[in-house]
């Protein structure tokens, strides 16, 4: 099989930040899916599984109800390696013309009283939430963004070096 675009990503030197995972055409239109990453994957604890549940209902509902991107979400929900989020939008914005959304979208978990769609009726596992831990992950990763703002490292991601190999193929490790 061949890898995948997203394994050829130096997971050792990332740092959380707003990147562009992939761009994808569909007939004339393009989508386009960001890694939204909170956490340095393999040098940071993950973030808690029921704060992640709960910052994927709040958020995704936020996302959803904002009126300059509302009618352009496809996706936002967790990265399985609970390191951060995956945000597939209509459209080819730069991460750096997401910045200001996902830092409001995080800002707003802390005005959250209470998490939407947590009804057996609405969720899968309503009882796996935990809104204060979503609160503090989100706070994190606010005040991250804006000590950032200006380093162009939470906006690219780091790529790994490939080997060529005597044909021009590219060597991959893993």
């Amino acid at each position: 099989m061949k890898l995948i675009q997203s394994f050829s990503v130096d997971h050792t030197r990332m740092v959380p930040g707003i990147f562009i995972s992939r761009v994808d055409r569909l007939g004339e239109h393009s989508v386009t899916t960001y890694d939204i990453r909170l956490k340095k994957p393999n040098r940071e604890p993950v973030i808690d599984v029921s704060a992640m549940h709960s910052l994927e209902h709040v958020i995704a509902t936020y996302l959803r109800n904002d009126p300059e991107i509302k009618d352009d979400v496809i996706y936002w929900g967790p990265m399985g390696c609970l390191t951060g989020f995956y945000l597939i939008l209509k459209g080819n914005r730069t991460p750096q013309n997401l910045y200001g959304l996902i830092l409001r979208a995080f800002e707003a978990v802390n005005g959250v009283k209470t998490v939407p769609g947590t009804a057996p009726e609405n969720c899968g596992n309503y009882l796996m939430h935990n809104l204060e831990m979503a609160k503090y992950y989100a706070n994190e990763f606010v005040s991250y963004l804006k000590a950032n703002a200006q380093n162009n490292d939470i906006f690219e991601y780091p790529k790994t070096e490939r080997l060529l190999t005597d044909d021009g193929q590219r060597f991959y490790d893993s």
